[in-house]
């Protein structure tokens, strides 16, 4: 039986974590999910929302992401995120900042369904930004 879970999570720009835990939760599209080491095979998408690595009887990182997906296999964890920043980088005026501009960008007359959609989430994932950057770091 191995005795950690080894994780990976992906941006576009960067791998930002590349490590073994114990633990790792991370908000999927049908809610929080966690994977141990020797998990289930399995596929998800990934929501705005923070994935929390354990380690040790602890969280030892937490990593805001706006979404992506998710595979567990034999080897392990594997996210890939849209975009991500470790918890620590975020700061709080800038997120709430982000969803006031989001949000009016939402309410703006002669938006199309199309636009409506895409502002729609980009409020959704501030949201989420805002809400992980008043967190508790670890």
């Amino acid at each position: 039986m191995a005795d950690k879970l080894k994780f990976e999570l992906v941006s576009p720009e960067r791998v930002l974590a590349s490590l073994e835990a114990d633990m790792v939760v991370v908000p999927g599209g049908e809610g929080h999910f966690g994977v141990q080491p020797e998990h289930a095979p399995f596929m998800s998408t990934v929501r705005p929302g923070v994935i929390d690595v354990h380690d040790g009887g602890r969280i030892t990182e937490r990593i805001f992401v706006e979404g992506g997906f998710a595979e567990v296999n034999p080897e392990g964890l594997i996210v890939l995120a849209e975009a991500a920043v470790p918890l620590g980088e975020l700061d709080a005026e800038e997120a709430r900042r982000r969803l006031q501009n989001a949000r009016e960008d939402l309410t703006e007359n002669g938006v199309d369904s199309i636009a409506r959609t895409r502002l729609e989430r980009l409020v959704a994932i501030a949201e989420a930004r805002v809400e992980a950057a008043e967190s508790p770091r670890t």
